[in-house]
């Protein structure tokens, strides 16, 4: 059941009251209904992949302590991480840590907008991009650039798809013409 059909099984329009009034005599049971029927999977989904979060975090620091570069410095000159393993595996940690970061926003929107019409798939296949991000990450820290491509490849495809699920999601919540 997608949020849609939740709506339209309430006993009063969810949208129908102006701001301030409840719709219903009991608004939380439909929210209740809501949330039980499509969004917990997603929800937790989405709440797993900030966990990723706190692995990079974890091997972000352990690779900076390892290579003695100290706070505030983002990242090992190309210098330095030419002349010390150590330097250069803080720098692949430090983009691992960045690349996820810029890719949890879209993530995430994706995975909320296509968890409205499509909550199955959506939670099956953000659970699929938390996975790869987790092998993302190992991957990147433990053997450089090429340790990255399994969990990435992973991760795209995934990605893609809910991209392509909220683009149809949304479509399906226009009016009809």
């Amino acid at each position: 059941m997608d949020v849609l059909e939740v709506l339209q099984t309430a006993s009063t329009p969810f949208f129908s009251h102006p701001i301030g009034t409840p719709a219903s005599p009991e608004p939380t049971e439909v929210g209740s209904k809501l949330i039980a029927s499509c969004c917990s999977y997603v929800l937790t989904v989405a709440a797993s992949s900030l966990f990723v979060n706190t692995l990079h975090f974890f091997l972000t620091a352990k690779a900076r302590k390892a290579s003695g570069l100290a706070y505030p410095i983002p990242y090992a000159s190309q210098e330095q991480a030419e002349k010390d393993p150590k330097a250069y595996a803080f720098n692949c940690a430090q983009r691992a840590h960045a690349n996820y970061t810029e890719n949890l926003t879209p993530f995430l929107g994706a995975l909320l907008i296509s968890g409205l019409r499509f909550p199955t798939a959506t939670a099956a296949l953000g659970a699929t991009w938390v996975f790869g991000r987790f092998w993302y990450a190992l991957g990147y820290t433990s053997s450089g650039p090429q340790g990255r491509l399994k969990g990435f490849t992973l991760s795209i495809l995934s990605d893609l798809s809910l991209k392509v699920m909220a683009v149809i999601a949304c479509v399906k919540l226009l009016p009809s013409a």
